[in-house]
C-alpha cells in the first residue's frame, strides 16, 4: 500500500484568496480566525488598501490589534485606519506592543493618539518612554500576574482568574508583599496542584530572578538568557514592580544583540535599515573607514621600505596578497571564536591564557600544513612557470611557507589578544572589527614576509 505524503500548505496564499471572497462577512471572519496571526499578518501585506480596509473592519479592533503585533512596518498599514479605530487597536495591545507602534508614528499622529488615550494605558506608555533605549526598562510590558503574599490558595486563584481576563501572561505569578515590594513568584503548575489546605509561601519561588529597571541592556544580557524563564520580572531600585521581560522580548533583544555585533564585526558603527537615507548609512560606515584609510596607509609605507627587495627580486610581489589574505583569515577567526567565548562567559585570567595558547596552537598546526603545501606547489609553479632553477624556486616558495606559517601564528595572537584587551577596558569587543584586525594583520604579514625575503632570499643565499 502507497504511503500519502502530506501535503505542505501555504497558508498565506490561502488567506490571500480567502480575504479576496465574496464569503459572507460573519463566515470569512470566523474562517480567518483560524489561522495564526502571523499568517494573517503577512497575507494582509498581499493585499490592496481598501481590501485591508475591508478585512479591518469584519475582523475588529482586537483581532487587528494582535495582527498588528505580526507586522514590521507598521505604521504604513496603522495609518490606513481612522482615529477612532486606531486608539480602539492600541488600547488593546500590551503596553510594549503599543509603545513600539506609538514611537514609530510621526509626531502629529503620536500626539493625538496619546490625547485619546485610556489614561492606565497612557500611564504606563509614557512610563516606558521615558527610559532611554539602552535600559531595560525600554522593553518592559505591564502585562503581568500580581498577587499578595498574605493571600490562602484560594484566594490567590480567584485573583489570577480575576487578573487573568486583562493578562495574558500568567504562566509565572508575582508576589509583592504587604508593602508593594518584590517577594518572589509562583510557577502556574505549582498553583494549579496545589491542594487547598496548603500555605501560598511554600509554593512561592523567593530567589526568582529579577532585573532593574535601569539595568543597561548589554549588561544584563547574559542574566536573562541563561535563566531561561517565560518572563523576568523588573523592579524599582525601591523594589515595586514596574513590569516584566517576556520570552518574546527576550527573544528580540538576543537578535538585536547579534545584528548590532554583526554590524560592529563589519566595520560598522550601528545596524542600518534597509529604508535607512544614504547619508546615515554614510555616517555609520564612514568612522571606521577613516580609522582603517590611516592603517592602510601605515601598511603602504611599510612596504614602501621594502622596494630594494621587489626591485632586486621583482617575483616576491605575486605572492604579498596570499600571505596577506591567509594571515587577514586566521586573525579574523581567532576574532569570531574569541567574541563568542567572551560573551557567552566571564572568563578567568587562566581561561583566557588557555584561549590564546589553543588559538596560538590552532595557528601553528593550520600555518604548518599550508606552509609545508605552499612550499611545495609554488616551487612547482615557479620553476615551470617562472622558469627558475629548482633550487631557487624552492627557496623563494619556502619564504612563502615561513612567511605564512609565522603571519598565521602572528595573527591568531592578534586576533585573540585585542578584543581580550577591549573586553578588559569595558569596551565592545565587537568593535575589534574585521576590518580592523584584518588591516593590523596585513602590517604584521608584510613585515614578516618581506623580512624574511630580504635576510634569507638576498642577504644570505645572495639570490637575484
Amino acid at each position: 500500500m502507497k504511503t500519502r505524503k502530506f501535503e505542505k500548505k501555504n497558508y498565506v496564499k490561502e488567506l490571500v484568496a480567502l480575504m479576496r471572497s465574496t464569503l459572507p462577512e460573519k463566515e470569512l471572519a470566523k474562517r480567518i480566525d483560524n489561522y495564526h496571526y502571523n499568517d494573517i499578518a503577512e497575507a494582509l501585506t498581499c493585499l490592496t488598501e481598501n481590501e485591508r480596509k475591508h478585512i479591518y473592519r469584519i475582523l475588529g479592533a482586537k483581532h487587528v490589534a494582535e495582527i498588528f503585533t505580526y507586522i514590521d512596518d507598521i505604521e504604513k498599514y496603522f495609518n490606513e485606519l481612522t482615529l477612532e479605530k486606531a486608539v480602539k487597536v492600541i488600547s488593546l495591545m500590551d503596553s510594549d506592543d503599543a509603545v513600539d507602534l506609538i514611537e514609530s508614528l510621526d509626531e502629529n499622529k503620536r500626539e493625538k493618539i496619546l490625547k485619546h488615550l485610556d489614561e492606565n494605558l497612557k500611564e504606563d506608555v509614557q512610563k516606558i518612554m521615558s527610559y532611554s533605549e539602552d535600559e531595560i526598562g525600554s522593553r518592559i510590558t505591564t502585562n503581568y500576574i500580581c498577587i499578595h503574599n498574605h493571600l490562602t490558595i484560594g484566594e490567590a486563584t480567584k485573583e489570577l482568574l480575576k487578573q487573568a481576563g486583562d493578562n495574558d501572561n500568567i504562566s509565572t505569578i508575582y508576589v509583592v508583599d504587604d508593602n508593594e515590594k518584590y517577594f518572589g513568584a509562583i510557577d502556574l503548575k505549582d498553583m494549579i496542584l496545589a491542594r487547598k489546605d496548603d500555605k501560598l509561601i511554600e509554593i512561592i519561588s523567593q530567589s526568582y530572578p529579577y532585573l532593574l529597571e535601569h539595568d543597561l541592556i548589554d549588561e544584563c544580557m547574559d542574566k536573562i538568557v541563561e535563566y531561561s524563564e517565560d518572563s523576568i520580572p523588573v523592579l524599582k531600585i525601591t523594589g515595586e514592580i514596574v513590569g516584566v521581560i517576556t520570552s518574546d522580548d527576550i527573544v528580540e533583544l538576543v537578535d538585536d544583540e547579534m545584528g548590532e555585533d554583526y554590524a560592529k564585526l563589519g566595520g560598522l558603527t550601528a545596524e542600518e535599515d534597509l529604508k535607512e537615507p544614504v547619508i546615515e548609512s554614510s555616517k555609520k560606515r564612514l568612522p571606521w573607514l577613516i580609522i582603517l584609510l590611516f592603517l592602510g596607509m601605515a601598511v603602504s609605507s611599510v612596504v614602501g621600505m621594502f622596494e630594494s627587495v621587489v626591485a632586486v627580486l621583482p617575483i616576491v610581489i605575486c605572492f604579498q596578497s596570499l600571505v596577506l589574505d591567509m594571515a587577514g583569515n586566521v586573525g579574523t577567526q581567532s576574532l569570531a571564536v574569541t567574541i563568542r567565548v567572551l560573551m557567552d562567559e566571564q572568563l578567568t585570567g587562566k581561561q583566557k591564557l588557555t584561549l590564546l595558547v589553543k588559538e596560538v596552537r590552532v595557528g601553528l598546526l593550520n600555518g604548518s600544513i599550508l606552509g609545508i603545501m605552499s612550499l611545495a606547489f609554488l616551487g612547482i609553479y615557479i620553476h615551470v612557470f617562472k622558469h627558475y632553477a629548482w633550487g631557487s624556486a624552492f627557496l623563494i616558495s619556502a619564504c612563502v611557507g615561513v612567511s605564512l606559517l609565522v603571519a598565521m601564528v602572528i595573527s591568531s595572537i592578534v586576533g585573540t589578544a585585542i578584543p581580550m584587551i577591549f573586553h578588559k577596558i569595558k569596551i565592545d569587543p565587537a568593535v575589534a572589527s574585521g576590518p580592523l584586525i584584518t588591516t593590523v594583520n596585513d602590517l604584521v604579514a608584510v613585515v614578516t614576509y618581506y623580512g624574511l625575503a630580504l635576510i634569507f632570499l638576498i642577504n644570505i643565499f645572495n639570490l637575484v
